[in-house]
């Protein structure tokens, strides 16, 4: 009967798709090298443009940990602020909260580029570089709708993400030039002279830059592509299979 071969056909493709699912959760990444992810369920509710959304700003969250670290290491009188004993325990806290797009307690009210104004203002008493970090990953998430992945429904402004990487810029700007009323840097990042050169900071920034020029330029791409293909369907007659 029809029904029946019809009913074994879908019990052995729905089979044979879990046994992929389940080899491909096993599978080891082929190069040590790349960053990819290991499957998971809630993959299966994420687009192609929510994938590359999820890891750059998985990576983008990995770049602000790096930028904490070298930051607090140049200047270690930021976290003695905070009232942290070692730079382990402040390095703990912070990564925890620039997951969370949290800003320190004493800028509770402020917002994103709210916080990283006042991280750059030379009249800021408090612990500098956790302002400065933390403001950028607020700024980053709330780019995004305040969301740190992405899955089909979810919607994100590719201007708001392009503004965001704008935003990146300036503030590695200010970083580089804000100086206190002696004329000292207010955050000590990159390093030029005497044989010294310590570009880490700017690579870093650089990267975040790219990450979310690319997904700002793939998102709106992406919802061009949706009223090109369903034209060309029309254009073309494109039939559903039926077998």
């Amino acid at each position: 009967m029809p029904g029946t071969r019809l009913r074994k056909s879908v019990r052995w493709r729905a089979w044979w798709l879990a046994g992929l699912l389940a080899l491909a959760g096993c599978a080891a990444p082929s190069d040590p090298g790349l960053h990819g992810e290991s499957m998971s369920a809630d993959q299966f509710a994420q687009s192609d443009i929510n994938r590359l959304q999820s890891l750059a700003m998985r990576d983008n969250l990995d770049s602000l940990d790096r930028l904490l670290e070298k930051l607090y290491r140049r200047n270690p009188g930021e976290w003695r602020k905070a009232g942290f004993t070692d730079l382990k325990t402040a390095l703990e806290q912070g990564r925890a909260r620039i997951r969370r797009g949290e800003v320190p307690k004493e800028l509770d009210g402020l917002r994103d580029i709210e916080v990283l104004s006042v991280a750059m203002d030379p009249r800021y008493p408090g612990d500098r570089v956790a302002a400065f970090v933390l403001g950028l990953s607020s700024m980053i998430i709330a780019a995004h709708g305040g969301l740190t992945r992405f899955h089909v429904g979810d919607s994100v402004q590719a201007r708001h993400v392009f503004n965001a990487a704008r935003n990146v810029e300036t503030a590695a700007w200010m970083l580089s030039s804000r100086r206190d009323a002696q004329g000292r840097p207010l955050l000590l990042s990159n390093e030029l002279g005497d044989g010294v050169a310590n570009l880490s900071f700017e690579r870093e920034f650089g990267r975040i830059i790219a990450r979310l020029d690319l997904e700002a330029s793939l998102q709106d791409e992406s919802l061009r592509r949706i009223g090109i293909n369903y034209v060309q369907g029309l254009l073309f007659f494109n039939f559903l299979p039926v077998r």
